[in-house]
This record gives C-alpha cells, structure tokens and sequence, in this order.
C-alpha cells in the first residue's frame, strides 16, 4: 500500500488555537521560535506550544501550560518527525502511517518547558536535541515584604485572568475547580472581581466542588470560604461515585505513572466529567494549579531527595525539577511541573473544557522567582509553609479589596474524598504496572 509522506519530514499534530499569545500573532511566534533565538522566543507574551522549521533543523518551545512531546520514526528514505500534545496521538499517527511496530511510549519525548529544543532530522543517527533556555527570572529581585510581594504576585495573576476572559465570549459561563484552598479561592475571587470590574454579571460564574461518594472535606471548607465572604450562592458541589474514579483511567488520560499527579489527575477528570455531565455545553474553567509551585509550598519532608537548602537555592526546581542537564530529567516526560501539568491539562481537554491555570503563566511565575525566599524565611520550613497563606491573601486583599479565609493546605486527591487511602494505591510499583497495563497491553 502506497503511504504518503510530507515532504518537509514533520507532522504537526498540535491545534494552533490552544495558543494563548497577547502580542503578536501565532505565526510571528512560529517564526520566531524557527529562528531558534532564545531571547526572541523569550519575547512571546502568553502560553503556547509551538513548532518552527528551517530546512532539517526543527525548533520546538511550550511553555508549562501547554503540552509538547515529539517522536522521531525511521522510513526507508530518512525520519520523519511526529509533533503531537499527547502520547495516544502520536502512537496513532505511526498507525496510520503503518509504523506502529516502532511505537513505544519511552521513545517519545517531552518538550522541557521555557527551552528551545532544536532537532537535526539528518538520519540515523539522528544527532541529541540541543536546549536553550528561553524564560530565566530575576531570582529575589523583590523587597522582603510579603504585602507588597503580594500585590505584585496576585495583580499578575489576575491580569491573566482579565486578558483570557477577553477572549471568552460574553455571557458565556465560567466555572472555578473550587476547594476553597488558597489558589483556588484566590482565582475565584480574581474571577468574581474581574467581572465586576468589567460591568458583567457575575452569576455568569460557578465554583465547583468534587464530592466523591458525598463526602469530602473540601465541599464543607469551600461551603466555609465563601460564606464568610457572602457568595455561598456560587457553590456547587459535583458528586461522583467512588466506582468511576480509577488510576487507571487517570493514566490513560494524563499519560503518565506518577502517584501523586496520577492522583491528582485521577480527581480533575472526575470532577471534569460530572460538570460535562451537568453542563454538557459548558466550556470554560479557571484553576488554581501552580501555586504550590511558585511559592514552594510542599512538605519538604515528604521527599528524601529534597532539603529546604535545595528547594530555595535552585532557581523553578518545582517548575522544572533538576534542569535539563542532570541525570534525573527524563526526556520523556520532563521535570518538576513541566512534567506534571498533565494532571491538569488533560483532563480538562479531553473532555472538551478550555482552562487556564494563571499561576502557571510565565508572568507569574517571574514575579514568584522574584520573591527573597531565603531572607523571608531563614531556611525555616514553617515559616516558607505560612508565607504563602500570607503572601496570596495580601494581594487578594490589595487587588479586590476582599479578606480571602486561608485554610490548611491538603492536596487535591485528600480533600475530595472522606477516605481517600481507599481510592488510590500507596505502592508506586502499581501505578508503573497499570501504565504498562494501559500503553503495552
């Protein structure tokens, strides 16, 4: 059977209008990133996920909110390069192109966010990838002064929130994936003040909740948060049944073994289908993911590889995990959040939502890298855990003039579910078996 192959060698499978980018057009940033200059790339104000080309050599750049990985496929003549935002869209590709023998999840590659990646399709061997860094904040550029990091931090944040709802059409409705914690509650009342601000109703906006089997503790403290600000009202609780939440369907969609992102995602897609499932015309969602990120706001003891030395000296290592010259980046699935937005990403896309995470935006993300971490805490774990609380409810404070609540942090898969140990396995060895399950059979 005679199988017809592009002449320029790339298949690009990427949806253009996924990309968010503010000051200029999608082409010009394609043709910037082709150029393969990094300072040009670093130019590009919003999100994107893009592919440039200039004879055989190949430049790819994502930011973290959008998802790139590649494959290079071996025919008779020279490689062709299949560009794609998922692993299932490039395995089906090499289908059709009747190449799925040369298929293996491990063989594909993940676009490290904030680099330029340039490949040399020249043949086998096809030479390594090159990376050029294109995004490098100004480490601790900021005064030791959590209201004022705050006003700068949230006011970041809510100009992405402003800039992406000019682009929602009017009186289209927006929902916040809500557990009254501190960054969703934070994009909430960004959301609710954008609105305001813009002479919009605000009924326009919902904060949904996920309930697994009717219980929770988050719809109780999101039901808390916005009662003490008089907006009970926008609540809605979502329901699911414990039965329709599986690692495995979680791995299938986000694509990935990692327990706590495959937890993670395991509850997004729970929460995306029963708002599908409620709505079935709703399109819009904001979320809070990124937050712990930027203000490094996980347990450090929690992970033995980490230490709060290691955490505040090494420049978006939640972002990027150890960078793309150490031995633990993985090319097939990046670092740090680079790696781990899939748990947002996909299920929000695949079932049919346009999101945006605003604390992964490379603006904000750039005023946090700015934040002097180490003068504010003095390598003190409690008091790196309370600057966030801190930090997020001064800039809420100064941009909307609301007083958000600031409860305890609890992750995502541990406040949906009043048992959430029932739910989920505790050996990593089960979520690298049910991957294996998932992608080889």
């Amino acid at each position: 059977m005679h199988r017809s192959i592009p002449l320029s060698r790339v298949i690009d499978l990427t949806d253009p209008a996924g990309n968010r980018i503010y000051n200029m057009t999608v082409e010009e940033a394609r043709d910037r990133i082709a150029n393969g200059d990094a300072g040009a790339v670093g130019g590009i104000d919003g999100e994107f996920a893009l592919i440039g080309q200039r004879g055989k050599n190949i430049f790819l750049a994502r930011t973290i909110g959008r998802l790139l990985r590649y494959f290079i496929a071996k025919w008779t003549d020279g490689p062709i390069l299949i560009v794609a935002d998922r692993i299932d869209a490039i395995r089906a590709q090499l289908e059709a192109l009747g190449l799925a023998d040369q298929f293996h999840p491990s063989y594909t590659r993940m676009v490290p966010a904030h680099y330029v990646v340039r490949i040399e399709l020249v043949g086998c061997p096809d030479p390594n990838p090159t990376y050029t860094r294109f995004f490098t904040p100004t480490r601790n550029a900021l005064p030791a002064d959590p209201e004022a990091i705050g006003e700068r931090y949230i006011g970041a944040a809510y100009n992405e929130i402003v800039r992406w709802l000019d682009r929602v059409p009017p009186r289209e409705p927006i929902g916040v994936c809500f557990s009254g914690g501190i960054d969703s509650g934070a994009v909430f009342l960004l959301a609710y003040h954008a609105l305001l601000k813009r002479g919009d109703s605000p009924s326009r906006l919902k904060a949904f909740t996920l309930s697994v089997d009717g219980g929770g503790p988050d719809v109780e403290q999101a039901r808390a948060f916005l009662a003490r600000l008089g907006l009970e009202l926008f609540l809605e609780p979502i329901p699911v049944r414990s039965a329709d939440v599986t690692i495995e369907d979680a791995i299938r969609v986000i694509e990935d073994y990692k327990p706590l992102d495959v937890q993670s995602g395991a509850m997004a897609l729970a929460l995306c289908r029963g708002i599908r499932a409620r709505y079935p015309e709703w399109k819009y969602l904001l979320d809070g993911d990124g937050g712990d990120e930027n203000l490094k706001d996980y347990p450090i003891e929690d992970n033995p590889e980490l230490t709060i030395r290691s955490v505040l000296n090494n420049m978006m290592l939640y972002q990027e995990g150890w960078g793309v010259q150490a031995i633990k980046h993985s090319l097939t699935y990046s670092g740090g959040q680079s790696r781990g937005y899939a748990r947002t990403y996909a299920p929000v896309a695949v079932t049919g939502f346009t999101g945006l995470s605003p604390f992964v935006c490379p603006s904000v993300i750039d005023v946090a890298e700015s934040i002097p971490f180490i003068e504010l805490t003095d390598w003190d774990h409690d008091r790196l855990y309370a600057l966030k609380g801190r930090v997020v409810a001064a800039g809420v404070k100064a941009v909307t003039g609301l007083d958000m609540p600031v409860f305890p942090k609890r992750r995502f898969q541990h406040g949906a579910a009043n048992h959430p140990g029932t739910l989920f396995p505790s050996r990593q060895a089960e979520y690298r078996r049910a991957y294996q399950k998932v992608f080889l059979g």
